[in-house]
């Protein structure tokens, strides 16, 4: 029997996967590819996938979480580092593969005790540090949708109609 904590891994692996088949599907000529111009392109849409969740691992397993440590731009750059400046398909997907990778390690590392203590969350509401790591699961969830989207837009079938048709057929 899976505990909480290896269930809640299982379910950001997933979904994570997810986000790096979707990405891996689509030509690396066209990480420059935005719907329209006021919404991100392929790239930035996956370093805002890194980003996000960079900073929720670094929140939440810490003993001291704040989700108002500094203010939303800020909290993310602390976290985030290097992968802001991402641009290319090889890059992006190494960095989504490597992130996942670390931070399964620090999830285990804070343990499942650890991820049911309350925190206080960005509305001020009072919650678990699990409940957190779920709505960043759906966070790379919901982007995994835009890239299918994206896809779509661009002429190619995405990742996951593949994988359920059985292939590029």
């Amino acid at each position: 029997m899976k505990t909480l904590l290896e269930e809640a891994l299982e379910s950001w692996e997933d979904a994570r996967n997810g986000v790096i088949d979707e990405a891996d599907n689509i030509p690396a000529n066209r990480f420059d590819f935005r719907p329209t111009p006021d919404v991100r392109s392929v790239a930035e849409l996956l370093v805002h996938i890194l980003e996000v969740p960079m900073m929720m691992t670094g929140e939440l397993t810490r003993d001291d979480t704040n989700l108002r440590r500094y203010p939303w731009r800020k909290l993310i750059a602390h976290y985030a580092g290097d992968v802001l400046r991402l641009r290319t398909k090889r890059e992006l997907i190494a960095a989504l593969r490597r992130t996942l990778r670390e931070g399964i390690k620090e999830f285990e590392r804070a343990g499942e005790i650890h991820l049911l203590q309350q925190i206080e969350r960005f509305d001020g509401q009072k919650g678990t540090r699990l409940a957190w790591f779920h709505h960043g699961i759906a966070h790379e969830m919901y982007h995994r949708g835009q890239l299918a989207v994206y896809a779509r837009l661009m002429g190619v079938k995405p990742a996951l109609t593949k994988m359920i048709e059985g292939g590029d057929q």
